[in-house]
């Protein structure tokens, strides 16, 4: 598959394998880009936000609009693409694929509401004689990096707002996973978006990333990916607005009188969606101690009837890590936090790309499982006496993206709402809840400032003020 410089198809010489990760069999190709790629990227985002900032707001909505109407026609080849290239199962992959639909939709929306207000500034005696107004306007280009657990929603979170605010967009999905993007990005051209205005160019960050990030022309720069990451391109973006989704551990208190028939399933699949590959995925659990063993007989025996295979069987339940790399990292975490006193209750076992879903106790604070991201397919458990305790636990991480709490008691929930130190609090829900127009960020090293189409428009566009005086008033 060719990349999109310009709204132009371009392929080059140099190439790179797009895997299947459940087996490294080959699926496409994409072209290797160079620092002229993306040059020319830039020249031609330089032309396209001239163009996209004379759109009007309705002519913005119908681009996005459009766009999801044809996604919407094209659901099950996209939903193939997403399990073919990525970590989902068929199943999975088609429900991300359903919810770029309403991403798009979210932010055609958004679209007609990219506003100001009026400001009184005869209300200060200096000025009785004027009024003004202040508006939003687009920042000019945008430059999105995007990772491989959503290679398709993630796309959308980044492109649809740039799109509504009326920016020219330079995206660079990640060479595991390229192909959802570059789909997308002709249905974009097909329903209206100005070639210009649209680059989507595949390569290595390591050959590319510092010209795509240290380029003076894109004022907003939209990342999702690892905290190191993340923090060299602020190091190298310079004078911009940074976006940043990062690393995450999240955590989810239980308590005595939850429901546990509602917790468990919740908890469950919060846990192992996507090979538990989801930033916002449970990986710290606090149960209170009264309902601490019936909790675990019925975690444990839910997640071991988990079926775990080719991601394109109905009947699957889970997939693969997305490279060998990652798949040895979990590996050797769980057998540290074993070697170091943790307990195995189920899983642990590793074949190939695929990591059984784990679940480990007793495992001290020190072990990785519990200080780091694991971005994989474990829990770790551990009771508590106080919910103090459980909150004081959970605040207790580097990370503060999403927590949890199940509770059937309200000042419960409000007490820890108000406590837990977290960009979001689910309440009688998982940590990977999401509807794709709320605020997505978190606190610490969790990311800085916050997704969620109407949030990331905010971002995307620059304010001005307009302060008329009057000569006859």
């Amino acid at each position: 598959m060719k990349m999109i410089i310009g709204g132009k198809w371009v392929d080059k010489p140099k190439k790179i394998d797009v895997l299947n990760p459940q087996d490294d069999k080959l699926i496409d190709t994409v072209p290797r880009a160079d620092t002229k790629d993306v040059e020319e990227a830039y020249k031609s985002a330089e032309k396209g936000a001239k163009i996209m900032r004379k759109l009007s707001s309705y002519e913005r909505y119908s681009i996005l609009k459009k766009t999801a109407e044809l996604l919407e026609q094209k659901l099950e080849d996209f939903s193939r693409t997403i399990a073919l290239e990525g970590v989902k199962t068929i199943n999975e992959a088609r429900k991300e694929a359903e919810r770029a639909v309403n991403t798009l939709t979210y932010a055609a929306e958004e679209a007609k509401r990219v506003s100001g207000e009026l400001i009184n500034i005869d209300a200060d005696y200096r000025n009785e004689r004027r009024f003004g107004y202040w508006i939003r306007e687009p920042v000019g280009i945008v430059l999105a990096i995007t990772p491989y657990n959503d290679p398709l929603n993630m796309v959308c979170h980044k492109a649809g707002p740039a799109i509504a605010a009326g920016n020219a967009l330079v995206l660079k999905p990640t060479y595991l996973t390229p192909l959802s993007a570059l789909k997308l990005g002709k249905l974009m051209l097909e329903a209206g978006l100005p070639e210009p205005a649209l680059s989507i160019i595949t390569g290595k960050s390591r050959e590319i990333g510092d010209a795509l990030v240290e380029d003076p022309r894109p004022r907003v720069i939209t990342f999702t990916g690892g905290v190191e990451a993340g923090e060299q391109i602020i190091k190298k973006a310079g004078l911009k607005k940074v976006m940043m989704e990062l690393g995450s551990s999240s955590a989810v208190i239980v308590m005595e009188d939850a429901d546990l028939k509602l917790a468990v399933p919740s908890i469950v699949s919060g846990s192992f969606w996507a090979a538990g590959q989801d930033c916002i995925g449970v990986q710290r659990l606090y149960l209170h101690k009264p309902i601490y063993t019936q909790f675990m007989q019925e975690f444990v025996k839910e997640t071991a009837k988990y079926k775990v295979g080719d991601k394109l069987k109905e009947d699957t339940d889970m997939g693969p890590m997305i490279i060998s790399e990652e798949a040895t990292k979990v590996e050797n975490w769980v057998n540290e936090a074993i070697e170091l006193g943790g307990k195995l209750l189920v899983g642990g076992k590793r074949k190939g790309n695929f990591y059984w879903p784990t679940i480990l106790e007793q495992v001290p604070e020190k072990a990785k499982v519990v200080q780091e991201e694991i971005f994989g397919p474990v829990v770790v458990v551990f009771p508590f006496k106080t919910l103090d305790e459980a909150i004081s636990a959970a605040n207790n991480s580097k990370y503060g993206l999403h927590s949890a709490i199940f509770t059937q008691n309200l000042d419960t929930a409000m007490y820890a709402a108000k406590e837990l130190q977290f960009g979001g609090v689910m309440v009688n829900d998982s940590t990977d809840f999401r509807v794709d127009y709320m605020p997505f960020g978190g606190y610490r090293q969790s990311g800085l400032h916050r997704e969620g189409l109407k949030f990331a428009i905010d971002i995307m566009t620059e304010i001005k003020l307009v302060a008329i005086k009057s000569c006859k008033l």
